[in-house]
């Protein structure tokens, strides 16, 4: 079996690995926004680890290997009217990174996060062992644990989950709101499952300022009275203020914010009409920005030409927060008067279950708000690079939120601990990782090794 061989490759490759030198994926591409350290030891050999194993339409399951992105996930359950219970936005992000990592989208708010719809999964861990994780059983602390550990215990190589059905179109109402009526809209769409009258399936939304915030909500149709495409010349989030219904297909839908990486292909040039018109439709997608991005990163020529300028070195602000429902408003106020990028994305969500998972503790029965924020800010004089991603996390915690650990993090070892549960982590690691061959959490997400 294809699936059983590139597991036997993965393992081998492991074997390859010098005792005591640490174990990493051999992967180019990668979602991550903070940087790290390169390594010139060789890695786990992943790429036969890609695709999707089977699908089960009357179970509602699919068995999917743990490098498999959405874009082909997708593709192989939409034939049957299903999608995974949650699709994070863009196309490149990994079922194993959404589960070892964080994943959102706008049927959180009753899907939850994508690993509250795991059943079980193979998982390679440090020590080399492939052992199968569910929910109860002789791994059971490693099902829980594997959550946002980031590829501290180990990687994902099969992982079964549950599917959700979809229609073939999704109608869309933007529903402008002041920030003080996001919040009472919000809780009531999670109670009730409508709004006005009609049901809502999925829902997110967009703060342009202070005083323009939107609301988006989705429901399956089997009928669309006609369909918007939003991969061509139109751009997607300006709809949101321009058209108070849509209709797009399922798969459109779910793509919906790729195309355009959200907003932030405008820095490319991409939302330039002329521009638009030579720039490939392929090429317009978040993985070619996340690239360009890298580039920069590298060879820093945007700041180099900026310094030449007299322009302010800017520090970059990439993060996706969860805020309580009930603090939105304060916070949505406190992030534009004190860093003022804008527009921010807003996509409620609330963990399915009654349990809380231990390296990224949500409250039961608890709503939340995903902040997502994405850019540069100038830097001030006689300040430094970091300052204010310093401020937004003393903000998250003030307003009693939480941030995801896929960009910059600035965070001292003990409130990094405390709030990332990481001797809880630790307690597990000891069992899968003894040696320590994979890096550790803080390490990983705020020293970048």
């Amino acid at each position: 079996m294809e699936h059983d061989q590139a597991v036997g490759r993965l393992r081998a490759s492991y074997q390859r690995i010098p005792p005591g030198d640490p174990v990493r994926l051999a992967k180019r591409s990668s979602n991550l926004f903070r940087p790290r350290t390169a390594l010139d030891t060789p890695g786990l050999d992943v790429s036969g680890l890609t695709g999707v194993v089977s699908v089960d339409p009357d179970a509602r399951t699919a068995d999917v290997q743990g490098m498999c992105t959405y874009e082909d996930l997708v593709a192989a359950t939409l034939p049957y009217g299903l999608t995974p219970m949650v699709v994070p936005q863009l196309k490149t992000i990994t079922l194993g990174g959404a589960v070892t990592g964080l994943g959102i989208e706008s049927s959180s708010f009753r899907a939850g996060l994508p690993h509250e719809s795991v059943l079980e999964l193979d998982i390679l861990t440090g020590a080399g062992e492939l052992v199968t994780a569910r929910p109860t059983g002789e791994h059971a602390d490693l099902f829980r644990t594997f959550p946002n550990s980031y590829g501290t215990l180990g990687y994902a190589t099969r992982l079964r989950i549950e599917l959700d059905r979809i229609s073939p179109y999704i109608a869309v109402r933007h529903v402008r709101l002041g920030l003080d009526e996001l919040a009472p809209a919000i809780e009531g769409i999670v109670a009730d499952g409508t709004y006005d009258d009609e049901p809502v399936h999925f829902v997110d939304g967009v703060a342009f300022s202070p005083s323009e915030a939107y609301l988006t909500l989705g429901r399956n149709s089997d009928a669309a009275v006609r369909t918007s495409d939003y991969t061509g010349q139109q751009i997607y989030y300006r709809s949101i203020q321009q058209r108070p219904t849509d209709f797009l297909t399922a798969h459109d839908y779910l793509w919906r914010w790729d195309t355009d990486w959200f907003w932030c292909s405008a820095a490319f040039g991409a939302q330039n009409r002329w521009v638009r018109r030579v720039w490939p439709s392929k090429l317009r997608r978040s993985d070619v920005y996340h690239r360009l991005v890298g580039l920069e990163n590298r060879y820093q020529v945007a700041a180099r030409i900026n310094r030449r300028r007299g322009l302010p070195d800017r520090e970059r602000v990439v993060q996706d927060v969860e805020i309580p429902v009930d603090q939105l408003a304060g916070f949505l106020r406190w992030f534009d008067a004190e860093v003022g990028m804008r527009p921010v994305w807003l996509c409620p969500l609330r963990l399915r279950g009654s349990e809380t998972w231990p390296l990224y503790p949500l409250a039961p029965s608890t709503t939340y708000v995903n902040v997502g924020f994405w850019g540069t800010v100038a830097i001030a004089p006689g300040a430094a690079d970091g300052d204010v991603n310093r401020r937004i996390e003393a903000a998250v915690a003030d307003f009693g939120g939480h941030k995801s650990l896929y960009s910059d993090a600035y965070y001292d070892r003990d409130t990094f601990d405390r709030l990332y549960n990481v001797p809880a982590l630790t307690e597990v690691k000891q069992r899968y990782d003894p040696d320590a061959r994979l890096t550790g959490l803080y390490e990983k997400a705020v020293t970048r090794r």
